[in-house]
């Protein structure tokens, strides 16, 4: 549990950093200077900080699926009932 933690507390500092800088870029670019290359910049930076958040969110949730999910059940083989191996 603690190792999920620290992943998702990782990806909550540096999501909410980059989504700062570009929100940042992109009020510079629109509001600022009337660039249309900063501000496309902008859009792609707050694009990438939501997309590196949820990713890790997800990452998160499946590493914690994987673990509730193993049972350790053991896979045998099913027999024929001519005796052969199916």
């Amino acid at each position: 549990m603690d190792s999920k933690l620290n992943i998702l507390n990782a990806v909550k500092y540096i999501g909410a950093t980059i989504l700062i800088i570009g929100m940042i870029i992109f009020s510079l670019g629109f509001f600022a200077n009337g660039s249309s290359a900063m501000t496309g910049i902008g859009i792609g930076t707050i694009m990438g900080a939501v997309f590196i958040f949820l990713m890790g969110v997800f990452f998160v949730a499946t590493e914690e699926m994987l673990e509730k999910s193993f049972k350790g059940i053991e896979v045998t083989k099913i027999k024929s009932k001519n005796g052969a191996p199916l």
